[in-house]
């Protein structure tokens, strides 16, 4: 009588069939992980300028400032993989980025090595407004997106005026004296980055509470927490746009860079026609090239030292330029809560309420008598304005409410 193959090993080794079953099942599962299901990640290889090998488009190898970034802790390159992988804003204007920064980065790069802060904040222009003179919901403005206090503090003036968070150059330099702030009081480029978003006390009170020294330690907001983050994706796409498979745009022509003359102005301008006839130019290059104007008229009872900015050579094509300087008036210079809270404090009559109201920032200390003669006012009036006693006088920084 004839015995089967299969009855054979029944009878003879039983278990060599339980054998046969894990091997065949174990073959079709690899074939079918292997060749049928498709990786759920992008399984290219990247690699930066040193040859660190990437994990979802994250180097291994991260720092800000010179400062490591533990990218080898779970939860933090979970948090790097959203900003590098899942962000898409970058991806669909890269190109745009590249042309503002090779535009910017030059005018920026020496104020920040001039005032001792790391080259890599560069890039915290770069996220809080893209390289453009935008206005935020809540009153930041400019580049570096100050809001009028910080603003005030870091020395630029904020008025009915003149808005210097517009000016590149002097926004700039704010920024690094509110950087340098953070830094002396935590010793450290990473949390004075967090706290340019979240405010030194905010910082501070959050490293108090959760008893750690460390940003990455710290349980914060969704947007300070992940700010750093956005920091480094920004970093490395601007620096080695490899990474993510873009190719370096080529830098921009250096006949096309716009040369500028500067004019500096010590009165006060009554209307811009005037100063326009003067320089050989018109009111809308005067305008367009120096943002932080607001109005068509400079006031300017202290003869403070304003630097209008022209181009030497107007026939060149600069709205690339004019497109990242030029904002939206109805959201510009002025913190309009502050402005209302100003009109509701300030005791006026109604003779005061007709006229049109000022805001003006006093430019050194001088006696009120002065500005009152200046601006053709009752100094009496401008001491009940402003709630300010006979022996006062105007400081430097603070702001009057004037009625004209």
């Amino acid at each position: 009588m004839k015995i089967g193959i299969i009855d054979f090993l029944k009878h003879k080794h039983p278990f060599l069939i339980g054998a046969f079953v894990f091997l065949g099942t174990l073959l079709i599962y690899l074939v079918f992980k292997i060749f049928i299901i498709s990786a759920n990640y992008n399984a290219l290889a990247y690699q930066d300028n040193n040859n660190h090998s990437f994990n979802l488009i994250v180097p291994q190898k991260l720092d800000f400032c010179g400062e490591a970034i533990p990218t080898n802790n779970v939860k933090i390159n979970r948090a790097l993989a959203e900003e590098f992988y899942d962000n898409t804003y970058w991806k669909n204007n890269s190109a745009i980025l590249f042309r503002k920064a090779q535009r910017w980065f030059p005018v920026i790069e020496p104020i920040l090595k001039q005032q001792g802060v790391p080259d890599d904040f560069k890039y915290l222009a770069v996220i809080e407004s893209h390289l453009s003179n935008v206005t935020s919901p809540a009153g930041a403005a400019g580049f570096w997106q100050l809001v009028p206090i910080s603003a005030y503090n870091f020395g630029l003036e904020v008025n009915d005026f003149i808005d210097e968070r517009y000016h590149v150059e002097k926004s700039t330099l704010a920024a690094c004296h509110l950087i340098k702030q953070a830094y002396s009081v935590f010793k450290n480029w990473t949390l004075a980055a967090a706290a340019y978003n979240f405010g030194i006390n905010g910082i501070q009170k959050a490293l108090d509470c959760q008893k750690t020294d460390n940003y990455f330690d710290l349980l914060l907001n969704d947007e300070t927490g992940s700010y750093l983050y956005r920091l480094l994706a920004y970093k490395t796409l601007l620096s080695s746009p490899k990474h993510f498979g873009i190719q370096k745009h080529h830098h921009l022509n250096q006949k096309s860079q716009i040369a500028f003359k500067v004019v500096k102005v010590d009165t006060s301008v009554t209307h811009l026609m005037y100063l326009a006839w003067h320089l050989g130019c018109t009111v809308k290059e005067l305008r367009d090239f120096n943002p932080w104007l607001l109005k068509d008229v400079l006031v300017n009872p202290a003869r403070k030292n304003y630097e209008f900015k022209l181009p030497k050579n107007s026939k060149i094509d600069y709205s690339d330029y004019l497109n990242d300087v030029m904002h939206e008036s109805a959201g510009s210079a002025i913190d309009l809560k502050s402005k209302k809270d100003s009109l509701l404090k300030a005791p006026v009559d109604s003779v005061a309420q007709e006229k049109s109201l000022i805001h003006y920032v006093v430019k050194i200390n001088e006696p009120l008598k002065n500005l009152a003669d200046f601006f053709r006012v009752n100094e009496e009036d401008l001491r009940k304005w402003n709630n300010l006693k006979p022996n006062d006088i105007a400081v430097k920084g603070q702001t009057l409410v004037i009625y004209q």
